[in-house]
């Protein structure tokens, strides 16, 4: 599976943004797709995933609420609409598939194709 991340740019706070990532390949055992962000010096975290078969979305705590994650089947697209984003939501923000379960969605060893990463920068 091969997949193409769009969007992100520079913000202010309180903005909001629309991430996408487009899929394409044989995704017949991929069962969720996610988004993880990494900041500068930091660690790789899990934002948001979503089952691209059924009605499942798991969220980080620290974006409940803000962000919101989908599936277009037809496009093979995964979006992520951000709200009341805040400079520490500055971060690379990178999508990912994975055949596994939602038990599974939040860590980052269990994804099997990434996306190139997209920069999110929000100014105070």
């Amino acid at each position: 599976v091969q997949l193409q991340a769009s969007g992100g740019g520079l913000v202010q706070a309180g903005d909001s943004v629309r991430l996408s990532c487009a899929a394409s390949g044989r995704m017949f055992t991929t069962y969720g797709m996610g988004w993880f962000r990494q900041a500068l010096g930091q660690e790789r975290e899990f934002v948001a995933g979503i089952s691209t078969s059924e009605d499942r979305t798991e969220y980080a705590d620290f974006v409940k609420g803000r962000f919101s994650i989908s599936w277009d089947n037809a496009k093979k697209t995964v979006n992520l609409q951000m709200n009341s984003l805040k400079p520490e939501d500055t971060a690379i923000y990178y999508c990912a598939e994975t055949p596994y379960g939602t038990s599974y969605w939040a860590h980052a060893d269990k994804y099997r194709s990434w996306g190139q990463g997209t920069q999110v920068t929000v100014s105070s």
